[in-house]
């Protein structure tokens, strides 16, 4: 059999959840027997976000083949057991890149190359790659519906439908229901507005997936269908939710995969999202909670570190414990009193990212963890900065720093690449995807992972330098992971600690809400450890003080009763 296609389009205003609303069909429908890919096309002129600011576009996602992909594959991940690859992710820039390149070559025999047909015929076939093996190809169209940048992707969606046939694509709009509380009504004219935009260039949706902050009535339903020209059951309410886990189980209960599986005359088992609603469970109702600290540069926009954030709370899962993360941006440790920010929580971490900034505040927060043994956990550039801290507080290299930081450094611990020296261009130019490790026995990561060997996804551009290794291991840091042919650290460790892991590596992107990845799991149940110790000195504080209190009061006794006698 073919497969099948749902386009999910959005409208009114961005950031609805088209990401989310895709990755939670495919759940659905997996759920069902069905087997699912997805694709995202992104309306910009970039090839990819690799060089795009954390600040500009969020997180970096990266896959096993070494693609840096948009934030949202991390969800289609998380949400299915779909693995994503370079071709699941498709910018308008590489759409061109690729229509370039072969007019240069001559491929199109001295034609005029125009947007209909060769850029609608491009993205067509970028769609139609992913077909292979799957029932369901769910595509993301980025951008909002009235974007000029998305139409040449609008049309092409078009025209797939007219060539393959209401039976075999299907048009999903997410859009918004805003709820004004002076009047007390929900509102349906933005979605009215942004059908008769989608209709205006073709495209009548087949299903509307209706953001809001509650339930729609009946009534509403009955007239965002009418005046959309869908079926009433095909008015889907998407409902704002505590945490994202839950949005699958609310469009389940809307109906959303049956109209699914009824409108694409899909062959399909019932449904079981019982280990989703088990998950849910644990997340609303956890037993206690763990206070982390997340210590990065860009944590005034808390999309750059998605995948961090979800694999905390999977790590919290596991252990059905509530993970409070405690934003602390680097550069506000590198005034007086830093130490405050840090008191009193559970754990540390370091997460990834690029540049001398906020450099000095990681390197006391890693100080921090080590002197005083907070669990740390150094993902990256945390892995690095811990390295140099090592160097310049145990070792005594006082001047250790990466070639990143300060390329004239003496003790450069931290140096770029062998393979990039001299290589000037950002784009795809780092070490890139999934590369094997060989661990330590005994050592924290093995006692995660419980094997000897790993594959993890990568995304660096410096590494450890091994002519340091001697000194570092002689005064107690341990090399604990390493690649097969021993050139690249991958683990550094310190054995004296409760719980201080750095890696070069980004084990985030491989963890998922029913299957949580071994080192977060690890880092959130040492940090609980700690905050059990933590409370149990100090009740035993609060005991002796009592205690000496108590004591006191019976000496104090003592003399007021000796004195009235005498």
């Amino acid at each position: 059999m073919s497969a099948k296609y749902i386009f999910v389009t959005g409208g009114v205003v961005s950031s609805l959840g088209k990401g989310l609303a895709a990755a939670s069909m495919g759940c659905l429908l997996e759920s069902r027997g069905i087997k699912v890919t997805l694709l995202k096309f992104d309306p910009y002129l970039n090839v990819d976000p690799g060089t795009m600011s954390p600040f500009q576009h969020g997180e970096v996602f990266v896959t096993d083949d070494g693609a840096e992909t948009d934030l949202d594959l991390g969800h289609y991940e998380r949400f299915t057991h779909s693995r994503m690859r370079r071709d699941n992710n498709c910018t308008a820039g590489r759409i061109y890149e690729r229509i370039i390149t072969k007019e240069r070559r001559g491929d199109y025999l001295g034609k005029t190359v125009q947007v209909i047909p060769h850029v609608t015929n491009e993205i067509k076939a970028a769609v139609r790659q992913l077909s292979a093996d799957v029932d369901v190809v769910i595509v993301e169209v980025g951008g909002t519906v009235g974007d000029i940048e998305s139409l040449p992707f609008l049309e092409a969606i078009r025209q797939m439908r007219q060539e393959l046939g209401r039976s075999n694509v299907l048009f999903v709009h997410v859009t918004l229901v805003p709820y004004i509380g002076t009047s007390g009504e929900l509102k349906t004219k933005p979605t009215q507005h942004s059908v008769k935009e989608l209709r205006e260039i073709g495209i009548q949706p087949d299903i509307l997936l209706c953001r809001t902050d509650r339930y729609l009535p009946n009534e509403v339903k009955s007239k965002i269908a009418l005046f959309c020209s869908v079926p009433e059951e095909a008015v889907i309410t998407a409902k704002d939710v505590p945490n994202i886990y839950e949005v699958p189980l609310v469009l389940a209960s809307e109906g959303l995969d049956d109209q699914i599986v009824t409108n694409l005359k899909l062959s399909a088992g019932e449904r079981n999202m019982q280990p989703w609603k088990d998950l849910v469970e644990r997340l609303n109702h956890p037993k206690d909670e763990v206070s982390i600290a997340m210590v990065g540069k860009y944590v005034e926009y808390q999309d750059s570190y998605k995948s961090l954030n979800e694999a905390l709370k999977h790590g919290g899962a596991a252990h059905n414990l509530k993970v409070n993360l405690v934003w602390v941006e680097a550069e506000g440790l590198e005034g007086a009193d830093w130490e405050k920010q840090l008191e009193g929580l559970d754990a540390i971490l370091v997460p990834g990212g690029f540049g001398k900034r906020g450099i000095p505040g990681m390197l006391r927060a890693i100080q921090y963890a080590r002197v005083h043994k907070v669990p740390f956990f150094g993902i990256c550039l945390g892995m690095q900065c811990a390295v140099i801290e090592y160097a310049r507080n145990v070792c005594g290299l006082q001047d250790a720093d990466s070639s990143e930081f300060d390329p004239s450094t003496t003790h450069r611990v931290i140096y770029k690449l062998r393979e990039l020296r001299g290589v000037d261009e950002l784009g795809g130019t780092m070490r890139l995807g999934a590369w094997t490790a060989r661990l330590k026995p005994g050592s924290f990561a093995h006692q995660a992972y419980g094997t000897l060997e790993i594959s993890e996804r990568h995304r660096h551009r410096y590494e450890f330098n091994r002519e340091y290794e001697e000194t570092l291991v002689a005064s107690g840091l341990q090399i604990t992971g390493a690649t097969p042919d021993n050139t690249y650290v991958e683990i550094v460790e310190i054995p004296d600690h409760p719980w201080f892991l750095g890696c070069q590596f980004h084990p985030e992107f491989k963890s998922r809400p029913l299957d949580p990845h071994p080192l977060f799991k690890a880092f959130v149940g040492a940090g609980y450890a700690h905050q059990m110790l933590r409370l149990q000195g100090k009740t035993a504080t609060a005991t002796r003080a009592e205690a000496h209190s108590g004591s006191q009061s019976a000496a104090v006794a003592m003399v007021n009763q000796s004195s009235a006698s005498a």
